[in-house]
């Protein structure tokens, strides 16, 4: 859900749970947490998991704090009738704080994520979908140049195109995660927002539904990206992401790819062949290069040729040297603004392409793995800084500085330094 809060998405709803992002009933939008190359967290920081795991609160507590918040909102603007009859019923939810909580503990490869997210039936669904709503998606296009496959594709990640857009009470779970003193702030700005929805006439508290931690409607913007980017397309006076006519929804999500630089024509990636003996240390994001350099370097598309001239790429091994190699180009990023995971990027990134008629990816994947768990991502980060190689944060996060870390360690032991934090890897480090 867009990058507004990219953190809190549900990746094991789909994972074999009802799977409506498959088209097979209602489950929550498959969306990983921010970016990690061995498995896709579906969750919140794991840093931040610093409050207690059981919900501490109640509703005579809630209702005490929403008195006090009362005249912060009212010197943000808030119609003080506006805050009454939307907070006057809002109830704590225990469950809300419980899912908060826990979200780390669940983890998924890449390939696993893949499987699910770019599925058979996904895409035939989203490739339904396209039909149905096409004249509309390609004004969108027209309007925005954001290609319809990628709206389709983010809309059938986000609600399995529609089919689930939340059931719970925004304003109820911002409210309870407010209150909550562990993103208290963050919280609170996003309940303002809520608020500012009401009162622009958009939608009233009754429709102001969305998931357990406040995202909303087709393909799910937190309240602050609603208020920053949400447009009217059907020119009703309303921007309403939640009803059954996803175009305002398609809409807001192409304004908002458009306004974090999205380049028409440009694809997020493409898969490409690496030359035997290729410098793992060149697979970086920050490493960037054209393709006709990255062919002169042995990096080309799967049929041996260079890859067409989309501008600079860099090279991205989303599961180390033994899977799937990518050159991607700064639609990647801009994607990223929605969600920060590879794996959500690579999975929009894809879906697209097949909704568009692309095939498979089609280099293994090292299946014989497994996501590291939470535990472990602290051991290996752990384990690491022990032995000289400083990830600079033990936070259960695999990325850059934890990446760097990685291929420091692998250098040091003579193997590819491609970064990959594998269970492998982890023992090796058990052993030093």
């Amino acid at each position: 859900m867009i990058r507004h809060y990219a953190m809190i998405s549900s990746i094991l709803a789909t994972a074999g749970m009802g799977a409506p992002a498959l088209g097979a009933g209602p489950v929550e939008s498959t969306r990983p947490a921010p970016r990690a190359p061995v498995a896709v967290l579906v969750a919140s920081t794991p840093a931040e998991q610093t409050a207690p795991s059981e919900a501490t609160g109640d509703d005579a507590g809630l209702r005490v704090w929403v008195k006090e918040f009362r005249p912060r909102a009212l010197q943000q603007g808030i119609d003080p009738d506006i805050f009454d009859r939307a907070l006057d019923t809002v109830s704590y939810d225990p469950e809300v704080i419980r899912r908060d909580r826990n979200q780390s503990e669940f983890t998924k490869t890449i390939w696993d994520y893949l499987d699910t997210a770019t599925s058979e039936l996904r895409v035939q669904n989203g490739e339904k979908a396209l039909a149905q709503w096409q004249r509309t998606l390609e004004d969108i296009e027209a309007k925005y140049g954001v290609e319809k496959e990628i709206v389709t594709a983010i809309w059938g990640l986000e609600s399995a195109y529609g089919s689930f857009r939340g059931g719970d009470s925004v304003l109820s779970s911002l409210t309870t995660l407010a209150y909550d003193a562990r993103r208290a702030e963050f919280f609170e700005g996003e309940l303002l927002d809520a608020l500012r929805i009401l009162q622009a006439g958009d939608t009233d508290a009754e429709q102001l539904r969305g998931s357990w931690a406040g995202a909303m409607g087709h393909t799910q913007f937190m309240p602050s990206s609603f208020h920053a980017h949400a447009v009217d397309w059907d020119g009703d006076g309303r921007r309403d992401i939640w009803g059954d006519n996803p175009g305002d929804a398609l809409a807001s999500t192409a304004a908002y790819l458009k306004h974090f630089g999205w380049t028409e024509g440009q694809p997020w990636g493409v898969e490409v062949a690496l030359p035997e003996g290729f410098d793992y240390l060149l697979a970086d994001r920050e490493v960037t290069k054209t393709p006709a350099e990255w062919a002169e370097l042995g990096v080309t598309a799967l049929d041996g040729t260079a890859v067409a001239d989309h501008g600079p790429g860099s090279v991205l091994l989303p599961a180390g040297a033994q899977g799937a190699a990518f050159m991607i180009f700064p639609n990647f990023e801009v994607i990223e603004r929605y969600n920060t995971a590879d794996a959500y990027v690579i999975g929009v990134g894809h879906l697209a392409d097949r909704i568009g008629g692309a095939g498979e990816i089609k280099q293994e994947w090292p299946r014989e793995d497994r996501a590291l768990s939470f535990d472990e991502r602290i051991e290996l980060q752990t384990l690491l800084t022990k032995a000289g190689f400083d990830t600079q944060k033990i936070d259960a996060k695999i990325g850059p500085l934890t990446v760097n870390a990685v291929r420091s360690f692998q250098q040091a032991e003579g193997i590819a330094p491609d970064g990959y934090a594998s269970p492998r890897l982890l023992e090796r480090l058990r052993k030093e």
